[in-house]
């Protein structure tokens, strides 16, 4: 007979958690299904909807299901469905490339003509990635460009933001416009943005010192703000305007506080990568004569100048799913598309390729709404036991080992290990042991992977949680998981949320990465 059992002590409380007693003292239940039932009649899901499914991963045994065939809001938990068919569809080794071709003749060190500097999709290519195109190009001889400077981005259509995606996002950096030709201001990678730093003056009264990474005029800063007496209020805000690249800077930091730095979407990312490439080209010595026109195909037949491949997908789904990087997943869902027809890289087409995909997974994608790669839309619905079903079938694929470690690692401290599950289940049996893709919007919340129970069986899970009031319901998340961790099969033992999370740590209703600096 299973047993339920109450630990004496359990180290939670860093994670937000506390030991908990059955509800009943008879002795005689099955054990983790009542633990389960009880951790989700927790208070903060009064009126809630929840969706839970526990499984063995090897048999497929069910050992828990609560709402296993309801469609619920999986936020980037929608990530999973398109990492795994990417791995597929792609393949491990796939590499985006960014190249400079021309079709036009040269005279001595003068190219009589366009050059083209063309992108297949690549959401991790940097400035200095761009520089080392035009270190390329000067070192081929070329001095000026007669013509215009060509930024093709046909590789994918013309669409740049999902369906349903909110519009008071517009600046926000885990909202940026999808392109086949874009720029990332760092190694987190978050295609289409730059870094604003916004440090106070040296007086009372004087202008802010503010700084744009990476270097570039495509952005134009909008400086309202002022410094104020050491000791006053901090209210800086950083913003960009709406259809425009002017940022911007408002409010008061005092002499000698904190630099405030914000990561800010662009308008028209294509235009961006060309500015930020001309200006590379102009360091090199390279002078273009013509403007800039996006958008238009690079000429069959051009001659290659210089190429540039991005890491192979196996590594760039690090940064993809440690950090839950909305961008990269609306590149790879594109660039599936674009595989599957030839066509530009479209929502639809990378769509239809991913439930392609799910069908062999032994998902039903007729059970799923997914309209974006990434989550961020609030259409999505996925029921969570066809997450167990693509769990336990993406076990068997040669691609696995690569999949399983892109998934965030409960209390490992590094920020490419425990991604956004850096700060959560430290100091209990789940610490460092559960791989699993966490998902936060407003009222949705979610965590799906992989455990190994106490006796060392490895269990798949699935939990989604709908419709809360609280900003948080992650707390429950990690009883449940750190749950299956301190359990056994024949015993279960119940470990109940803390009323509170240890501040900064619970996430709140966006992912915990798409704060930054993150406050994981």
């Amino acid at each position: 007979m299973r047993r339920w059992i109450w630990p004496a002590v359990l180290a939670v409380a860093a994670a937000g958690l506390s030991a908990g007693a059955p509800a009943g003292a008879d002795g005689d239940r099955s054990g983790l299904p009542e633990a389960i039932d009880t951790i989700l009649g927790d208070p903060r899901m009064e009126g809630g909807t929840a969706g839970v499914v526990v499984a063995d991963a090897a048999s497929g045994d069910v050992l828990y299901q609560r709402g296993a065939t309801g469609r619920l809001m999986p936020a980037s938990n929608t990530k999973l469905l398109t990492s795994a068919a990417a791995m597929e569809l792609l393949g491990p080794d796939h590499r985006f490339t960014t190249d400079v071709r021309t079709d036009a003749p040269r005279r001595g060190s003068v190219l009589r003509g366009d050059l083209y500097l063309r992108g297949t999709g690549d959401p991790t290519t940097l400035a200095k990635d761009y520089d080392r195109l035009a270190a390329k190009v000067a070192d081929s001889g070329i001095r000026r460009v007669a013509g215009r400077l060509v930024a093709d981005d046909t590789r994918f259509d013309d669409r740049r933001i999902g369906d349903t995606w909110g519009g008071d996002d517009e600046s926000s950096y885990y909202a940026a416009q999808i392109s086949a030709l874009s720029v990332a201001p760092d190694t987190d990678y978050d295609t289409g943005t730059v870094i604003v730093e916004v440090e106070p003056g040296a007086r009372a009264g004087a202008k802010p010192r503010v700084k744009v990474t990476p270097k570039t005029d495509y952005v134009h800063i909008d400086l309202r703000a002022s410094t104020v007496a050491a000791g006053g209020a901090d209210t800086v805000a950083v913003e960009r305007q709406h259809g425009k690249n002017t940022i911007t800077v408002s409010g008061t930091v005092p002499v000698g506080g904190d630099t405030t730095k914000e990561w800010v979407t662009v308008w028209e990312p294509t235009r961006y990568a060309a500015a930020v490439f001309r200006d590379a080209l102009a360091a090199h010595g390279v002078r273009v004569g013509g403007a800039t026109r996006a958008g238009v195909s690079t000429p069959k037949g051009a001659r290659r100048l210089a190429a540039h491949d991005s890491m192979p997908l196996k590594d760039l789904m690090v940064p993809f799913m440690k950090l839950s990087n909305n961008m990269h997943a609306e590149s790879l869902t594109k660039a599936m598309g674009y595989k599957a027809t030839g066509r530009p890289g479209n929502w639809g087409d990378g769509l239809a390729a991913i439930g392609g995909y799910l069908k062999t997974a032994g998902v039903d994608p007729g059970t799923i709404r997914q309209v974006d790669g990434s989550g961020l839309s609030r259409k999505d619905n996925v029921p969570p036991g066809q997450y167990i079903e693509l769990l336990r079938s993406a076990k068997g694929e040669p691609w696995f080992a690569d999949w399983y470690a892109s998934l965030p690692v409960a209390c490992a401290p590094d920020k490419f290990t425990g991604g956004t599950l850096r700060t959560r289940m430290c100091g209990t049996p789940a610490a460092l042991n559960v791989r699993a893709k966490t998902g936060s919007l407003t009222g949705a919340s979610a965590l799906s992977g992989y455990v190994k129970d106490k006796g060392g069986r490895e269990l798949v899970f699935s939990i989604i949680l709908n419709n809360y009031l609280p900003s948080s319901v992650k707390a429950l998340e990690d009883a449940i998981v750190v749950t299956l961790a301190s359990s056994t099969k024949d015993e279960a033992v119940l470990v109940t949320p803390r009323a509170t999370r240890a501040a900064g740590t619970d996430g709140g209703d966006l992912e915990c990465s798409w704060r930054k600096p993150a406050r994981c």
